[in-house]
């Protein structure tokens, strides 16, 4: 890598030797270098500065001198700004006529010098735990929601309350209702438990935030039930994925009545339809194309080996139609929600 000194050099020579009467070509293949590097090197009539990562360049006529850069500390460090962060200090010293540095620069010579922390009395904000749980089976995570269905006039609402099994994408558990509550949730969970048979069994229940899941009448009956419960991180909308996507599938259906339910009942029916063809007629892309029923009654292996065996056979009749092996039918055994980097073989929503 030749630095800018040697560089400048070697195109003084160049162009001595050339105006005596040498050809470029020839004089840069003695030194070393192609014709396109001199041309490069000489674009626009000055020698450019090498732009590549690591090469030797002249210090940046910008940068701060050594007392700039001990008034923005001895001013980050002051009694009245010792509690402030650069983005309120640096307008605060403009409005006082004053102007050391700018914004980036504060911040960037305090992470420099170790002091890019908290500032001020308060607790710095606390990350928070993400809620990272593992199914191999059915009805070991659920994860449900609440979310609008739209009513006879604009600004009335019907509220379908569903629950999702993690494993096998099935729904376990749903009711539409006029409001929502801890109440009607309790109820509903309730009943998803009991059909299931899982009485014993662990169980986590995920869900967000809002006010019906964190209610009393839910959390008692999650005690009472044995059923750990389970949240989103505040403000993060994807901490609860599997059930947003069941609620896209839902209303992006041919059918689904976007106008408005003329009543209750009418929401109820159709919401009827959709579970039973979603249960057990859809068959779910992340399920390897299988329904969810299938895949909660351990119906898997049989259907695979089948879709297996058939594309073997086809690959025997017809050898030359294939380059490589036959489709992939193995569906992972491990279903994560919301797993962190160092989970392997995953499986997301879809």
């Amino acid at each position: 890598m030749i630095g800018a000194p040697d560089r400048m050099r070697a195109v003084r020579l160049i162009k001595a030797t050339v105006e005596a009467g040498a050809r470029t070509a020839n004089v840069c293949k003695e030194m070393g270098i192609s014709m396109r590097t001199f041309q490069r090197w000489t674009q626009e009539g000055e020698v450019k500065i090498d732009g590549r990562p690591g090469a030797d360049r002249p210090p940046p006529e910008n940068k701060l001198a050594p007392e700039e850069r001990q008034a923005v500390l001895d001013t980050v460090n002051s009694p009245a700004y010792k509690s402030l962060p650069p983005s309120q200090i640096v307008p605060t010293l403009a409005d006082e006529g004053r102007y050391i540095a700018s914004e980036s620069t504060f911040y960037r010579i305090l992470r420099e010098e170790g002091q890019q922390q908290h500032r001020g009395r308060s607790k710095a904000p606390a990350p928070k735990p993400l809620s990272t749980h593992c199914a191999t089976g059915p009805n070991q995570v659920w994860c449900w929601d609440i979310t609008w269905l739209p009513g006879p006039a604009k600004g009335i609402f019907y509220y379908l309350y569903l629950i999702l099994d993690m494993y096998s994408r099935k729904i376990v558990g749903w009711e539409v209702y006029e409001e929502e509550s801890s109440k009607l949730a309790s109820q509903l969970v309730t009943k998803a438990y009991l059909r299931e048979g899982i009485a014993g069994m662990p169980l986590v229940l995920h869900s967000d935030n809002g006010s019906p899941m964190k209610g009393a009448s839910l959390m008692e009956t999650l005690y009472r039930l044995g059923i750990m419960k389970s949240y989103s991180r505040p403000r993060v909308s994807n901490d609860n994925a599997y059930a947003e996507s069941i609620f896209r599938t839902c209303k992006y259906r041919p059918d689904y009545p976007y106008k408005g339910f003329a009543e209750l009942g009418a929401a109820r029916a159709w919401v009827l339809e959709f579970v039973t063809w979603y249960n057990q007629e859809h068959k779910h892309s992340g399920l390897k194309f299988i329904t969810p029923a299938q895949r909660h009654s351990g119906q898997t292996q049989g259907v695979m080996s089948q879709r297996q065996a058939i594309y073997e056979a086809a690959k025997a009749a017809n050898p030359n139609r294939w380059s490589g092996g036959t489709r992939n039918w193995d569906l992972p055994d491990r279903v994560w929600l919301n797993p962190e980097k160092e989970c392997g073989d995953l499986e997301v929503a879809a």
